[in-house]
This record gives structure tokens, sequence and C-alpha cells, in this order.
């Protein structure tokens, strides 16, 4: 069946359907409600991965449904405006744009359009997807709890992170991160990277490439690591950014 079919043949019943792609459906709003709130799409990849979906494709059945759900709850309410369609925030790793069934709900014209006409389109959906004020409403009406954020739980857990030193595991990541500069995205003729650069501030950052003017810091995490951990990556990468910039200052005059 065609992706373009995928949106008239979903049941738009976001209460209460039975059908797995029904309870999918449910299961993804949430998170599409967080991206929306955050300003962020999301890959089809991530999404399913979050939602516990081994193969992306099977979204698009629940994606339609989320459409004529929104749809149905306008009709509903006799709403003045449109709730945007949501579900445009999830697109291709590929071109950063929704699957086409998208353009039953955005235009008849769609699939027609060439793709610098499909990326207008859509951000000015999602335009409207980031400044729509009531989300939190769309999902009480539906039944649906929100996802649940412990980014303060989170933080806690990564300021009071003890390491018991590197591990195997991190060592030879580390190593494979500084020869194999092209899994990054960076050019493949660069140098191998330093690892275990120093800053004048006595950190030291895993992995540094050099590319001409360019100072590259790289900071791992193996399978390992937490979340906690991870957040606090995060936090480094922050900090190393500054302090490479400071010394590049520096150095340079």
């Amino acid at each position: 069946m065609s992706k373009q079919k995928t949106a008239q043949v979903a049941n738009d019943d976001l209460r209460s359907g039975t059908k797995p792609y029904q309870e999918v459906a449910r299961k993804v709003l949430p998170y599409l409600v967080r991206q929306a709130e955050a300003n962020q799409p999301i890959y089809y990849s991530d999404l399913a991965e979050q939602v516990g979906m081994p193969n992306p494709r099977n979204l698009n059945f629940p994606l339609g449904c989320i459409g004529r759900g929104l749809i149905r709850l306008k009709k509903e309410h006799k709403l003045n405006a449109s709730i945007p369609p949501i579900q445009c925030l999830v697109v291709n790793k590929q071109n950063g744009l929704p699957g086409e069934g998208i353009g039953d709900f955005l235009s008849t014209n769609y699939t027609k359009l060439t793709g610098s006409q499909k990326r207008l389109m859509v951000d000015r959906h999602l335009s409207e997807i980031y400044n729509y004020q009531h989300w939190d409403w769309v999902l009480d009406e539906l039944g649906i709890q929100p996802v649940s954020n412990n980014i303060a739980k989170q933080l806690d857990q990564a300021k009071n992170y003890s390491s018991t030193g590197e591990s195997e595991q991190h060592r030879l990541f580390k190593e494979y991160i500084a020869r194999s500069p092209g899994a990054l995205g960076l050019n493949l003729r660069l140098a191998n990277g330093r690892t275990e650069y120093p800053l004048p501030s006595a950190d030291r950052i895993d992995v540094v490439f050099e590319d001409k003017s360019l100072r590259i810091g790289v900071e791992v995490k193996s399978s390992l690591s937490n979340e906690a951990d991870i957040l606090r990556g995060l936090f480094q990468c922050v900090k190393y950014k500054h302090l490479i910039e400071a010394e590049q200052v520096v150095e340079g005059g």
C-alpha cells in the first residue's frame, strides 16, 4: 500500500481505538508534543526507538491516525482554528522532510512539489506547530499523559556522578574515534586526532582534531555510560568549547 494512502486508511479514534496502530498513536503523540514544545523535529528512527518500535516504517499508520484524530478533535469542539498537523515533526534523515503521506494533511498536490517547495510548505507548518499554545489541552482532551521530564533528577545524578577510571570500552572507543574522523562527518583526509588533549585548565579532552585553523574537540561515551554520565558529557562539551576558543585567542595573540 502506498505511503500516500496512509492518512486515508488510518482510523481517527485516538481516545479508545484498540487496533495496534491506534495504541501506538496514543504512545507517540506525547513525544511529538515534547518535540513541539522544544521547537525540534525528530527522525523516524529516533522516534521509533523511543517508543520501542523495531521498524520505523511502522510509524506511518500511527502518524496518520494522529493527523486524523486532531482533525476530529477540532470538529468535536467546533474550534475556529485548526490544530496544527503535529505529525509533520517526524522527518527522514535523508532530506529532513516528513514522508509523502503528510501531503494529505498539507496540500492535495504535495507529492507534485519540488523538494524546495515541500521544504517551504513544511517549514510554514512547523512554525505553526511550535507556536501552538494548546498542546497540553490536546493531550488532556484525549486522555493521554504527557511524557514525564526527569531533567532535574538527571542533573542531580550528573552532579554526583563519580568515575572509577577509564574503562577498556571507553579507551577503545576513544582510539577508534581518533583514527576515524569520517565517523563524525569530518574530512576523511584529517590527520588522526590527538587523545587526552591537555587544556590550560588542566582538563583533558578525549580527542582533538586539527583542521587548518579549526580545533575540534570530541568527548566520547561508551556503551557503559548511563544517562547521568552522558548528561555530564554534554556539559563537559560546553566547557571544553569555550576553553578551546580561549586557548586559540591566547595563541593568536
